[in-house]
């Protein structure tokens, strides 16, 4: 509807001689004021010399004469030339036909369409425990892979894992000295923990221990080297525990990845990349050559290119390959895996946003056009209200305890509902990953996020169990509607329009905006507010009425609600449970 107003506005500016390239139009605050708002009048009055007001009046008339179809109810101008837009009743009935038409195909939009996009998110390192932001980056990273799917692209799923490095050398230091650590009793998830433990104990030890730091160091070189069979037995089992322990969270979150990198991988394909590079030059003269020799080092200047950048170190001088020649290896191994990707988005935190600048920078110099198909979304931290970062049971919360925490919260709550105990236990971590993963996403992906236990599991408010509960509360309905055997029917409509239907229509304008600027949090509005509208429609009205007439129109508002909401809730990452 957005597009049919927008081209209306310029057939009617055209009959007026007045050619413009831009129309805004935008939906105003409050719903008394329309549906669709422009400021057309204001924006081209001066420029052709004509009252606002005046050619408001003008543009309304001539939209009047031109509005064949009745789509528009009626047409006002509010101040001093904007002009306001009422859909309707016969657009509102055709809009709802149309939800339960497309069902979950509601919303898709071609922005994307073929396109081959991979998005890297999560990250976590073997040997490392998940932590809040792998949470984060694992919330954002799948949302925004789920809404470019949605509009058309072909997405694949990359995680790259830190495998090889000293918090690797760490873990194993702890372990070798605790060797109860090293069970293979208990499930893969308590022998993860055990081995977060190792990693813990080691990384303090290496900071005030000079001779265990020695240790590290040497450990840290047989990994490499691989010449050291008992650490390379407990290497291989540290590795295959913790990334098992990794999928079964993944499995809570909602996500399958596609393709694993591994940082061991990358390491000497990067160091090669360096060297092979070290006498390209970019200019005729010579002066400015990719890689530069520093003090034993290789070294990558990026300020000769760009002011805004600065020096990086991508071989040491002990001839070992950085972050930085890895990540140069992770880009070329990416558009190996796929030579006709379109786009190459990774998730992180927003501290890496100058490093990744410069390898950029060197990439573009490398593979001239291969910035343009990259793409870096970061992310802020999160903090929690409480001002703790522990876990109920006092323990430095992990991304698992964090989970954990908050499914013991929900269930503590559910005590009043009647579900085995299987059953509950699922629900319980449904909602709990729904408060999470909405607590995240609400809010532009840049920011700092204050995480307010309480708040995230209500059933009331702006939290994702509210969505979800909303979501149950319409699947209730329905599941009446049929027991009274009142089907969706679009004949007999209210006279009154209802404000879910003034927003529900919304949707695949919201999902193209989220696509578009990669951002979730659009959507995550959204639903709260047609969340809301609905809720308030659910307590104004009986909607399965076999006296009511329009009671069969009402039943095909709530299944067009359910559907918006749970293909929205999907685009979160998010469970859309028939019963809470």
């Amino acid at each position: 509807m957005q597009q049919e107003i927008k081209n209306l506005i310029k057939d009617v500016l055209k009959n007026l001689d007045i050619e413009v390239s831009n129309i805004a139009l935008e939906h105003p605050e409050d719903l008394i004021n329309g549906d669709y708002s422009t400021n057309v009048a204001l924006a081209i009055a001066k420029s052709i010399e004509r009252n606002p007001k005046e050619l408001a009046e003008k543009i309304v008339v001539e939209i009047n004469r031109l509005n064949v179809d009745k789509n528009i109810e009626k047409v006002e101008i509010a101040g001093n030339g904007f002009i306001n837009f009422y859909l309707s009743r016969k657009f509102f009935t055709k809009s709802t036909e149309e939800i339960l038409n497309k069902v979950e195909n509601f919303g898709k939009n071609d922005l994307f369409k073929s396109k081959k996009i991979m998005v890297e998110y999560t990250d976590p390192n073997p040997f490392k425990p998940f932590h809040i932001g792998h949470l984060m980056t694992n919330a954002i990273g799948e949302s925004v892979a789920r809404i470019l799917e949605h509009s058309g692209a072909i997405v694949s799923r990359a995680n790259y894992q830190g495998d090889v490095g000293l918090h690797v050398a760490k873990a194993i230091y702890g372990l070798l000295d605790n060797e109860k650590l090293q069970s293979k009793k208990g499930s893969h998830n308590l022998q993860a923990e055990n081995i977060g433990k190792a990693y813990a104990r080691g990384a303090e030890l290496y900071e005030i221990d000079e001779k265990v730091k020695k240790e590290i160091e040497e450990i840290n070189k047989k990994i490499y080297e691989r010449n050291d069979e008992k650490i390379n037995k407990i290497y291989e089992w540290g590795f295959k525990v913790t990334m098992d322990a990794f999928e079964d969270l993944y499995k809570i979150l909602g996500t399958k990845f596609d393709f694993y990198f591994l940082e061991s991988k990358m390491s000497n394909i990067g160091k090669g990349i360096v060297k092979d590079n070290m006498d390209k030059v970019i200019d005729p003269e010579g002066s400015r050559m990719i890689f530069e020799e520093s003090d034993g080092a290789i070294v990558f200047k990026a300020e000769k290119y760009d002011p805004k950048l600065h020096t990086r170190v991508f071989i040491t001088s002990a001839g070992l390959p950085t972050y930085e020649a890895k990540d140069l290896a992770l880009t070329e191994e990416k558009f190996k895996t796929d030579p006709n990707l379109d786009l190459s988005i990774m998730v992180t935190a927003n501290e890496q946003v100058d490093y990744m600048r410069v390898v950029v920078k060197a990439i573009s110099l490398l593979h001239p056009g291969i910035e343009n198909k990259m793409k870096h979304i970061t992310h802020g931290m999160m903090r929690f209200a409480s001002g703790k970062m522990g876990s109920r049971k006092g323990n430095i919360i992990t991304g698992e305890a964090f989970l954990r925490d908050v499914r013991d919260s929900v269930l503590e709550r559910m005590t009043d509902r009647s579900f085995p105990p299987d059953e509950e236990e699922r629900i319980a971590s449904n909602v709990g990953v729904a408060a999470i993963k909405y607590s995240i996403l609400k809010q532009g992906i840049g920011g700092n996020i204050i995480y307010d236990f309480e708040k995230s599991i209500s059933f009331e408010g702006d939290s994702g169990p509210y969505l979800q509960y909303s979501y149950a509360r319409a699947n209730s309905v329905l599941e009446k509607a049929q027991k009274e055997n009142i089907l969706p029917d679009f004949e007999f409509t209210p006279s009154e329009i209802l404000e879910v239907e003034k927003l529900l229509y919304r949707f695949p304008e919201v999902v193209f905006r989220s696509a578009d600027e990669h951002e979730p949090h659009y959507i995550a509005n959204y639903l709260i507010e047609v969340a809301r509208s609905f809720n308030s429609f659910y307590g104004n009205t009986v909607i399965v009425n076999k006296e009511d007439k329009t009671s069969s129109y009402k039943v095909a508002l709530t299944y067009a609600f359910s559907f918006v909401m749970k293909t929205g809730l999907h685009l979160l990452g998010i469970e859309a449970p028939k019963k809470m």
